[in-house]
């Protein structure tokens, strides 16, 4: 009987439930019905007025449910009215950038209705963007400085419908993200696709504005690009990147698996141009910003960093010398101080660091049929001050680079590099030192390039300085060697391969080359370097070469390689014959002073 009673109590307590449940269910759709209109009213009321009737909302429907808090608006477009844009601009309150946003569906969740209606107070959970299709614009506009009326902050124009506006996420899913810079000349384009953002912990209220540990209203916004790929312009090379992350919390940027692949090996690649061209093979495991300011990058396009940290990193560079240089081509446009200045954006970072980077360069040479290369193993060390900015040039004009390396994965080489930010012939200064080296490790670059092959040769020390700029560099050099001994090869051009010429080289060892220094009972030998540098020769080609002509100097003869091998050849019979005359005159008056 009791338990009868108790069966009876719960189904008058379910069916209780159950229509108050269905009332509410009623209830709610009823509201939601009535809401819609008004609902859709205020949202595209909201964004025209909030924007400064800069922007338009639109949207095909809009579903409401009361019960879980949710709204879905579906097949959303944002746009920028461009006239209010000219109007705003005229005034000098335009925004840097605008954006164009079009998506299936646009998810809010969480809406604290109630919360909303009695305490003027809006709480969100999460809003969705799945998958939009971003056009961010940036356009070079006019601040103004002195204002007699200041602006409304982003609260206050909303304080008489809300006292706070408090949104714990938002998300934007897998977008297809194009970032159009309208400020230059010609107008440029750059695509983005499966990029994420988050936005964390959104508050918009009385106080927000001055918590300075929010950004934007915000206690962070991250982004994340995962799987990136795509053929240059060109279509030479494939660009991949695993992902790109960036957060204004942390201040960071940070890119890892960055590839720049070409899509040929080195001669079929140097074959597809008229002209030389360089190749590049880059492989880089991170590269990393850090102390980014995310204000300047967003409102003023420049890019202001702390620190860039790069490594461990691969780079690969491939010429072939079976073409001219373009005429006109001036290489010195991309010297590393003057290419920085052309950039067309603002850039100051206060320190790069290189890690772990293995640089290696190749060079095809004709005459010989081969190709020559030199690495540097492990490079490592730091730019300070890397500018184009003027008002930071003003203090400190000069970036200098302490570098360090294994030559060929053995000489223990340490390098500064000081540049002259300013200077309109790009002028910059070096110095470098090098402990123990066993010269042959050059062969794989001497013997293709230079047609010259060393076969025994220590390097105890050597040490350098020059100064510079586009067209010429001049400086001196201290090099103690031993046991210095090479041979001259032949050329390739009758596909035969490379022969020792023998007679040449003996008499090469034998009356130029200095097999040491210091010589025995003398004191060391030290050379002054001038080099000037064609119009088709790099950066790094002037440095090595100026250094070269001292390294020749001290030694007697070119053991490097030249523009001209074979001519260079010729150049070294010729001092042979006019030493070998010299001897003979100098034996003749011997035994005439001995009669």
């Amino acid at each position: 009987m009791v338990a009868q009673k108790s069966k009876k109590i719960w189904i008058w307590i379910g069916s209780i439930l159950g229509v108050l449940i269905l009332i509410l269910a009623f209830g709610a759709m009823f509201l939601s019905a009535r809401w819609k209109p008004l609902l859709t009213e205020k949202i595209k009321e909201g964004v025209y007025n909030g924007s400064h009737h800069l922007y338009k909302i639109d949207f095909k429907s809009i579903n409401l449910n009361l019960i879980t808090g949710s709204l879905a608006l579906r097949d959303v477009t944002l746009i920028p009215d461009t006239s209010v844009f000219d109007s705003l601009n005229k005034i000098k309150l335009a925004p840097a950038h605008t954006f164009e946003i079009k998506l299936k569906k646009l998810q809010v969740n969480g809406v604290g209705i109630l919360t909303a209606y009695f305490k003027k107070k809006a709480e969100v959970k999460a809003i969705i963007l799945d998958k939009p299709s971003i056009n961010m614009i940036f356009n070079k506009v006019a601040k103004k400085v002195d204002t007699v009326k200041a602006e409304k902050t982003l609260y206050q124009q909303i304080s008489n419908t809300f006292k706070s506006l408090h949104v714990k996420s938002i998300q934007i899913v897998d977008a297809d993200f194009d970032y159009i810079n309208k400020s230059l000349a010609k107008k440029t384009k750059k695509s983005i696709k499966h990029l994420d953002i988050n936005v964390k912990d959104f508050l918009l209220d009385s106080l927000s504005q001055n918590d300075t540990s929010r950004i934007y209203y915000t206690k962070d916004v991250s982004f994340q690009v995962a799987g990136y790929k795509a053929l240059t312009e060109d279509k030479m090379y494939t660009m991949k990147l695993d992902t790109l992350s960036g957060s204004l919390a942390s201040k960071k940027i940070i890119a890892r698996g960055f590839k720049l692949i070409p899509m040929y090996a080195e001669l079929a690649f140097a074959r597809k141009y008229t002209a030389q061209k360089d190749r590049y093979n880059l492989a880089f495991d991170k590269i990393e910003f850090n102390g980014v300011d995310f204000l300047a990058l967003n409102t003023d396009e420049k890019l202001h960093a702390k620190s860039l940290v790069i490594g461990p990193a691969s780079v690969e560079v491939f010429m072939s010398r079976e073409s001219l240089p373009p005429a006109g081509l001036d290489k010195a446009r991309n010297f590393p101080h003057v290419a920085l200045k052309r950039l067309n954006f603002p850039i100051r970072i206060d320190t790069v660091r290189i890690k772990n980077l293995d640089l290696k360069y190749s060079e095809y040479n004709p005459a010989s049929k081969k190709i020559g290369s030199v690495n540097f193993k492990s490079l490592g060390g730091s730019i300070i001050n890397v500018t184009n900015d003027s008002a930071r040039l003003v203090n400190n004009s000069h970036a200098v680079a302490n570098l360090n390396t294994l030559l060929m994965g053995s000489g223990k080489l340490s390098l500064i590099i000081d540049f002259n930010l300013t200077d309109q012939n790009g002028a910059f200064s070096y110095s470098g030192s090098m402990g123990n080296f066993d010269l042959r490790k050059l062969n794989s670059l001497s013997a293709p390039l230079g047609l010259i092959e060393i076969e025994s040769g220590n390097i105890q020390k050597i040490n350098f300085k020059a100064t510079g700029n586009t067209k010429t560099a001049a400086g001196s050099m201290n090099m103690l060697y031993s046991n210095l001994k090479v041979k001259l090869l032949s050329d390739n051009i009758d596909g035969q391969g490379t022969k020792e010429k023998g007679l040449l080289s003996f008499l090469a060892n034998s009356i130029l080359v200095k097999d040491e220094n210091p010589s025995k009972g003398e004191a060391p030998r030290s050379a002054t370097m001038t080099n000037t540098r064609i119009a088709s020769a790099s950066f790094f080609n002037l440095m090595w070469k100026t250094v070269f002509v001292g390294i020749k100097d001290i030694v007697g003869v070119g053991i490097v390689p030249t523009k001209d091998p074979i001519k260079q050849q010729k150049k070294v019979a010729k001092k042979i014959r006019e030493q070998k005359r010299i001897d003979r005159k100098a034996a003749r008056k011997a035994r005439r002073a001995q009669d």
